[in-house]
C-alpha cells in the first residue's frame, strides 16, 4: 500500500507557527505522513543531554514525558547529531551498540522499526526526533531521505518559535518595566510631599535605601499601601528601568508558590504542559516584592533562603541551576517576630530581610495627607476603570475623613471605585460616598459609653482607650491570635501592647 504524503501547505503552516508546544506537537503530526510511526519524540539539547518535550502516537505515554538522554552513553546519537543526518538503527544495532533509547522505559520489541532525525537549523541544534514503530521492518532509505530534509524544515520552524517566544518575552519585560514607570511616581508624590514628620522620615530613609541593593522589609497594617511605596523604592533605584514583579505569597495555592516563585520546566507536575519562568526569571535585574511573606510555608522558607544567600535558583523539575539578578523588597502585616518565636517564621531569614525594615503607618494617622491621598488613589482608579477623574466636592472629603469611619488605603480605593460606577456628571457628591459599615457599630461608639459627668466631648486618647478596653472584653483578654484584641483593631500586638501600657487598659477579669 502506496502512503499517502502531507502536503506542503501544511508543512508552510507549521513553519508559520509562534508557539514551541504547538509547533512540535503539529510537526510530529505532520511527520506521520513520512515515517508511519507508533511513537514519534522531540527532545530538546540541554549541554550533553537531550529532553523529551513532545511525543505523539498510541506508545506516548506518561512515562516518556521528560525522558532523558545522556549523550555520552548514546555515541552513534551523538553522530547522526554532529554529522546533521537522520539514521536507521537495526536489530544489530540495539544487540550490540548502546542499546535502545528507551529501555527502561517502553517495553519495545526486539528488531522494531527505530530512526533518529537531527533537527538542526543553521549553526543551532534544537534537538533531535526519534521515530519508532513495533513493527519488525526497518525503515527504508527512501523514508529516511525525506525525513532528514523535512527536519531541516521542522528544525526552522522550531527555532523561530523559540526565537519568537524569546522577543515576547523581552516585549513583557519592557512592558512592565513602563508600567513600573508609570505607578510609581504618585506613590513617591505622597511620600515626599508629605506633611507628616513620621512620613518624611520614612521618605528620606526609603531614598537612602533605595540607592542600594540592601534587602528590605516593609511591616504595616493590611491597605496602609506597602506595595506602593515597594514601586516608590525601585522607582528612585538604579534598577527603575528594569521589571517590578509582584508575587502575594498568600493570593497563590501553596502547591503553586514554588512554581511561581521559582518556575519549571515541562512535564515538571501534572498539567506542567510546558517551561515557564518564575518571578525570579521575570524579574531579573529589576525589583522583586515578596508581599505577604509571613504566609510563606516553611519548606519554601528555607529555598527562599538559599536564592537570597546564593543568588542562583533551581526551577521545579529541573536539575540545573540559574543565576538570578533580583533586588528583593518583603513585605508583611504579620508580627513576623512573633511568628519567629512560635516558629512559624525562620529566624535566619528574617534577620535576611530584616536588615532595613520600614513601617508604613495607617491611613487614620496620616490625615494631613489626607487630601493628597485620595487624589492619588481616585486617580488610579479612575484610570483602572477607563473613566476620566472627577472632581469631589469638599464635603464628600469631609465625609471621608469624619470620625464614623476610619479606612484602610484599600477600603478607600473600593469606596472610590463603588462611587464611580455610581457617578454620572463627573463630580463625587457625599450622597455618591458609600461608606462600609463598620464593625461592631450597632453597639454605639465607644465615645457614647465613656463617662462624662461634666458633659464634655470626651478626648482622643479617651476614646481610644475605650475602644482598647471593648477589644480586650471581647476577645476575653487574648492579645495574640486571629481573635485576639489586636486583630480586633486591626494594629500589631506589640502595637497594642504599648497602648495598654501608655493607657493603663486592663483585661477583663477570669
Amino acid at each position: 500500500m502506496i502512503q499517502e504524503r502531507p502536503d506542503m501547505k501544511g508543512l508552510l503552516g507549521i513553519a508559520e507557527g509562534t508557539d514551541f508546544a504547538e509547533v512540535s506537537r503539529r510537526g510530529l503530526e505532520w511527520l506521520r505522513g513520512l515515517a508511519p510511526y507508533d511513537l514519534a519524540t522531540l527532545f530538546e539539547l540541554e549541554g550533553n543531554e537531550l529532553v523529551a518535550r513532545t511525543a505523539q502516537g498510541r506508545l506516548a505515554r506518561e512515562a516518556v514525558s521528560g525522558h532523558r538522554l545522556d549523550l555520552r552513553e548514546f555515541p552513534s546519537i551523538r553522530e547522526a547529531i554532529e554529522g546533521r543526518r537522520a539514521r536507521i538503527f537495526t536489530e544489530h544495532d540495539h544487540a550490540h551498540g548502546e542499546g535502545d533509547p528507551y529501555d527502561g522505559v517502553l517495553d519495545l520489541p526486539h528488531g522494531h522499526a527505530c530512526m533518529v532525525v537531527p533537527l538542526c537549523a543553521g549553526d543551532e541544534t534544537v534537538g533531535l526526533v526519534t521515530v519508532d514503530r513495533e513493527e519488525c521492518q526497518p525503515y527504508s532509505e527512501e523514508t529516511r531521505g525525506l525525513v532528514e530534509l523535512y527536519g531541516q524544515i521542522f528544525a526552522i520552524a522550531l527555532e523561530r518559535s523559540q526565537r519568537l517566544g524569546r522577543l515576547a518575552d523581552l516585549r513583557e519585560r519592557e512592558r512592565s518595566a513602563e508600567q513600573s514607570r508609570e505607578r510609581v511616581s504618585d506613590p513617591a508624590r505622597v511620600l515626599e510631599e508629605s506633611r507628616s514628620p513620621r512620613v518624611q522620615e520614612l521618605a528620606r530613609r526609603a531614598r537612602a535605601v533605595a540607592e542600594t541593593d540592601t534587602p528590605v522589609l516593609i511591616l504595616g497594617e493590611t491597605g496602609t499601601g506597602k506595595e506602593q511605596l515597594a514601586r516608590a523604592l525601585h522607582g528612585w533605584s538604579a534598577r527603575a528601568d528594569q521589571p517590578f514583579v509582584a508575587l502575594n505569597c498568600a493570593a497563590v495555592s501553596k502547591d503553586l508558590v514554588e512554581s511561581e516563585l521559582f518556575g519549571h520546566v515541562k512535564g515538571a507536575f501534572t498539567g506542567a504542559s510546558g517551561a515557564r519562568q518564575g518571578c525570579f526569571q521575570t524579574a531579573r535585574g529589576g525589583t522583586l516584592l515578596l508581599d505577604e511573606i509571613g504566609e510563606l510555608a516553611p519548606d519554601l522558607q528555607a529555598k527562599l533562603l538559599r536564592v537570597l544567600q546564593e543568588r542562583r535558583l533551581t526551577p521545579v523539575g529541573s536539575d540545573k541551576e540559574i543565576e538570578v539578578d533580583v533586588r528583593v523588597i518583603a513585605a508583611t502585616h504579620v508580627d513576623i517576630e512573633e511568628a519567629v518565636a512560635d516558629g512559624r517564621f525562620r529566624e535566619d531569614l528574617y534577620y535576611r530581610l530584616n536588615v532595613f525594615p520600614l513601617e508604613l503607618p495607617p491611613l487614620r494617622e496620616r490625615m494631613d495627607d489626607f487630601e493628597m491621598i485620595a487624589g492619588t488613589l481616585l486617580r488610579d482608579v479612575a484610570a483602572r476603570m477607563g473613566r476620566p477623574e472627577p472632581s469631589v466636592a469638599p464635603e464628600a472629603l469631609e465625609k471621608l475623613r469624619g470620625p464614623g469611619w476610619s479606612g484602610t488605603l484599600r477600603e478607600l480605593s473600593n469606596v472610590f471605585e463603588r462611587a464611580l460606577i455610581l457617578d454620572r456628571d463627573g463630580r463625587l457628591d457625599p450622597d455618591d460616598i458609600d461608606l462600609p459599615a463598620v464593625p461592631g457599630a450597632t453597639a454605639g461608639p465607644a465615645s457614647d459609653r465613656l463617662p462624662r459627668a461634666d458633659g464634655a466631648f470626651p478626648t482622643l486618647a479617651e476614646i481610644e482607650r475605650a475602644h482598647i478596653q471593648d477589644a480586650l472584653e471581647r476577645s476575653g483578654g487574648q492579645i495574640y491570635g486571629k481573635k485576639g484584641a489586636a486583630a480586633l483593631l486591626g494594629i500589631r500586638p506589640t502595637t497594642l501592647q504599648s497602648r495598654i501600657k501608655k493607657y493603663g487598659s486592663e483585661a477583663p477579669a477570669a
